[in-house]
């Protein structure tokens, strides 16, 4: 249903995501990858949605001399615990300790998407509370050696291993916690 919507326009995907570009493919969208280098540095008085908001927006902020018949997409997503924002890991003692942090607790996941064309701009965001059970140690360090979840927001793929032994509640999108909130991007590309 989108590629025939969509078909008049050049949809950029501005992520370097493998699960963020199968979703696309997955939707039966054409599209184009177009990637810009962006220090995602935020305002440290943001806090829960407005980051990743301030964030796709910014990545979005890189596109300057979109032509008409383009919309291009960014997108963000972090996990929030504790009132604290959970990015992705340098190295395995960051994914060690966001892990751990996460153990026996709830969190957020929490992903905005922009959609921007010439004269057109909008942000949506998705929020999915996710409950893990306690992790022993052992747990924790098979995943990371394993798995390398660098490129994972709080250093967890909800699809992997980890996701399969770990995750004990889910409440909203589950696709929000893989990468990118697809009911809601849908329904805002079917109303362009």
């Amino acid at each position: 249903m989108l590629r025939e919507k969509l078909k008049n326009y050049n949809v950029i995907l501005a992520s370097k995501s493998p699960r963020r570009q199968q979703f696309f493919k997955d939707l039966d969208i054409d599209f184009t990858i177009q990637l810009k280098e962006v220090e995602e540095i935020y305002p440290k008085k943001l806090k829960g949605k407005e980051i990743t908001e301030f964030l796709a927006d910014l990545k979005a902020k890189q596109f300057e001399n979109l032509s008409e018949n383009d919309i291009l997409i960014t997108s963000d997503t972090i996990v929030w615990l504790n009132n604290k924002a959970l990015g992705k890991p340098k190295n395995e003692t960051e994914a060690f300790d966001m892990l751990s942090s996460l153990s026996n607790k709830k969190h957020e996941v929490i992903t905005s998407i922009s959609i921007k064309s010439k004269n057109y701009q909008k942000t949506i965001t998705d929020i999915t509370t996710v409950s893990f059970k306690e992790l022993t140690d052992e747990e924790i360090n098979y995943y990371i050696q394993n798995y390398k979840p660098f490129d994972k927001a709080g250093a967890y793929g909800i699809q992997e291993w980890i996701g399969f032994i770990a995750i004990n509640g889910i409440e909203g999108s589950y696709f929000n916690v893989v990468g990118l909130p697809v009911h809601k991007l849908y329904k805002a590309l079917m109303e362009l």
